[in-house]
């Protein structure tokens, strides 16, 4: 009865976080065909400009991350009061870095993305898609800080639901603004940047109301940033290894979308087109991560560490056979997927390759996310992650990354391969710390 209990907790949560993710992927995947019948400069454009996005979006996560660990154990503690600041504190922090981000995104876009690019028109055309993406990080903020908190509730369903209403806001204006429908002028790829930012905002606003009417009637929410059972230091050490591990990370994304871009605009347009399919299908069992940060969160918070260890293990079981079946159903599928762009031949093929060597390698992302970003986080223990993630991404992706490209001149997708070996290194390193217990802690 247990371990139904659990596993129904457990979907209560993941569910919903993996159907909002999917569902961000698949809109994504119609957003990429918009944007790729405009040609491979416009989706090239879009996804290194998008990289930039995405290292702001970890830095968010990393805050999140911050949050979920202090809410879910405090929650499991049943200290309300306590939970309530660790929200309101970390929100306070992730409105701060968006400032910074925007504001660095609208003064400086040419020259970041001259870092990913040396073709000039696809420079000029990422640049100008940046400016306007960079509205939308001020409301991202929000929404994810906000979801974080629904989901610590238990009520993942309802950043789910604003998600879809947002997905769907998000389409229609990119068909209206993109092609210039409905007497609005085409706007090509900048409609996409608008659109996502009229989304954002739509989210944004339809959170706050969900989250005042899920709150309402259980008592004020204590809005002070000021903690009571945590010091500024024991936040910083918990917190500042989680922000490297996310920066550095994607900096490492970035480094690697460098990487592709100065290998070719049509490879790294090959590359772009794969992105949307690995947010699917990775998306898909990251609400095991999120539900493992949370429920595990809370059985180390009521000092339960058996039960959270026995748990842990059954969330990665659950993972790695997950990961395999919709790895199988990618490389059944992968070949329909690229024949839907109005691309080169050669960008489909190479696209087709790369689908494959992700396929491959999915099983270990997975239990990466669930483990590392996941499980061992949960007690805190961010400072040993953070050691392993550097190990392998900066040890080994990296360097094998600029000697695949630039030194053995290997196609992309051999690139893709060796550089994604440093997956394995994590995975086993997180896996000597797991089977060791000493990541059970309270914070």
């Amino acid at each position: 009865m247990k371990q139904n209990s659990f596993q129904k907790q457990a979907l209560k949560i993941a569910v919903p976080v993996a159907l909002q993710c999917m569902l961000q992927a698949s809109f994504s995947i119609v957003d990429q065909v918009m944007v790729g019948s405009l040609g491979s400069v416009s989706v090239a454009a879009v996804g290194i400009a998008g990289k930039l996005g995405s290292l702001y979006m970890v830095v968010i996560g990393a805050v999140v991350s911050m949050a979920g660990i202090m809410m879910s154990q405090y929650s499991g503690a049943g200290d309300r009061e306590e939970t309530d600041r660790s929200f309101s504190l970390n929100l306070l922090i992730s409105l701060l870095i968006g400032a910074v981000f925007t504001a660095v995104c609208l003064l400086f876009a040419n020259p970041l993305m001259r870092l990913y690019s040396a073709d000039s028109e696809t420079v000029a055309a990422a640049a100008e898609y940046l400016q306007i993406v960079s509205l939308g990080f001020l409301p991202y903020a929000v929404i994810m800080m906000i979801s974080a908190r629904l989901r610590c509730m238990e009520k993942a369903a309802l950043p789910l639901i604003a998600g879809i209403a947002a997905s769907v806001v998000n389409t229609v204006f990119n068909y209206v603004l993109i092609f210039g429908k409905l007497g609005a002028s085409p706007l090509g790829a900048n409609g996409a940047g608008i659109a996502t930012v009229i989304s954002q905002a739509f989210n944004m606003l339809l959170l706050l109301a969900v989250l005042f009417a899920a709150e309402k009637g259980s008592g004020r929410i204590c809005l002070s940033p000021r903690l009571k059972k945590m010091s500024g230091a024991k936040y910083l050490s918990i917190f500042l290894p989680v922000l490297v591990i996310e920066f550095m990370w994607s900096l490492s994304e970035n480094v690697y979308a460098s990487v592709y871009g100065h290998i070719g605009t049509l490879e790294c347009a090959a590359m772009t087109l794969t992105y949307p399919v690995q947010g699917l299908l990775v998306g898909a069992l990251s609400g095991l991560s999120q539900a493992a940060g949370i429920l595990i969160g809370k059985e180390l918070g009521k000092g339960d560490c058996a039960a959270a260890y026995r748990k842990s293990k059954r969330l990665l079981l659950d993972g790695l056979l997950g990961s395999i079946a919709l790895g199988v159903l990618l490389v059944c599928c992968m070949g329909f997927y690229t024949e839907i762009y109005q691309v080169e031949d050669y960008v489909k093929q190479a696209a087709r390759q790369l689908l494959l060597v992700f396929a491959f390698l999915s099983p270990v992302k997975v239990l990466n996310m669930i483990l590392g970003g996941g499980i061992v986080k949960s007690g805190g223990q961010t400072r040993v992650v953070m050691l392993i993630e550097l190990l392998g991404t900066w040890g080994v992706g990296v360097p094998l990354a600029f000697l695949s490209a630039y030194v053995w001149r290997l196609p992309i997708p051999a690139v893709y391969l060796l550089l994604s070996t440093e997956e394995c290194v994590r995975l086993g390193l997180t896996w000597i710390v797991f089977v060791r217990k000493r990541w059970m802690k309270t914070i």
